[in-house]
């Protein structure tokens, strides 16, 4: 059974490696381990989310995670925060922790939250321990590990792995496994539901339409004053069909910087002549080798002067 955790946080905040470190300490424990963020070019503030699968088989499901049986939120005003989208999914079988000074009473009192609810104040930890509010991601981490059921010692050593490679030096790294252990111990906990949920609709696949080569090919369609100017005359080689090697893919239509081959019914080339100018830039793009190039004669129209 995969366990689905989704965080929610502001940019800066950590969200991204906090997912990482449950990620990573799934993985030390033996776990099929999945975890990928969802941000934008966003300013430091701005809404961010981060998914993390855990499971025992392989993990076929990917992007995001509509129904979580954890979502941990690192900043309550994401909450109200229409661009945050924080409690979708949430039901009375939910798991959420919120990073907040109130407790889980107080906070339902006032947010009235669906799903069962854990508090704690990481922020205040972090600014005590740290002097810096930016650095609750393990502590995140420490905290989700804890409520979906991962050891204490896999997330230290998740913490270690991730922060050695954000470039952290060896004492920070070991004051923060202090710290996050000492938050894994003190969070309280809240069941998660193991029983399966009902599987998602399917979804409906849709086969994608496409504009014919006429619309979709950037060209030149109005002939304007240039079907005065005959220009069939410059050319050395023309380019000539074989039909039993032509597979209708409309690559010559759609190369041709004159516009001066068109397709029939069945998806055959027709030149114009008249006006082409041999640049062979058709046959060099045929991948069939159905146009080839061949030198013109004297005597034919194109040979002679216009």
């Amino acid at each position: 059974m995969i366990r689905a955790v989704r965080f929610h946080g502001r940019g800066g905040q950590g969200a991204k490696t906090a997912s990482r470190i449950l990620g990573t300490a799934a993985f030390i424990e033996g776990f099929v381990a999945q975890d990928s963020p969802i941000y934008g070019a966003e300013r430091r503030g701005a809404p961010v989310a981060a998914f993390t699968r855990i499971a025992k088989e392989p993990i076929r499901e990917r992007g995001l995670i509509a129904c979580p049986d954890l979502v941990v939120i690192a900043d309550a005003s994401l909450i109200h925060d229409p661009a945050a989208h924080a409690l979708d999914g949430i039901d009375d079988r939910t798991a959420v922790f919120v990073n907040s000074p109130l407790t889980g009473e107080q906070f339902q009192a006032l947010a009235s939250l669906p799903g069962r609810l854990t508090t704690m104040d990481l922020t205040d930890i972090a600014l005590q321990q740290f002097g810096k509010r930016g650095a609750i991601s393990a502590l995140l981490g420490a905290v989700a590990g804890r409520l979906v059921g991962l050891r204490q010692e896999s997330i230290c050593e998740a913490i270690a792995r991730e922060l050695a490679d954000l470039g952290l030096a060896a004492s920070v790294i070991e004051r923060t496994q202090t710290v996050a252990a000492q938050c894994y111990e003190a969070v309280q906990m809240v069941a998660l539901d193991t029983s399966s949920r009902e599987p998602a609709a399917p979804v409906q696949l849709r086969a994608p339409t496409y504009e014919p080569p006429t619309r979709g090919t950037a060209r030149i369609s109005a002939a304007a004053n240039s079907i005065l100017r005959e220009t069939g005359g410059w050319r050395t080689f023309r380019p000539v069909l074989v039909p039993d090697k032509c597979n209708g893919c409309w690559l010559c239509f759609a190369y041709c910087p004159d516009g001066v081959i068109s397709m029939t019914k069945d998806d055959r080339p027709v030149i114009d002549y008249d006006h082409c100018k041999g640049c062979q830039i058709c046959v060099q793009e045929c991948p069939t080798e159905a146009l080839v190039a061949e030198r013109e004669k004297e005597g034919t129209v194109a040979w002679k002067a216009k």
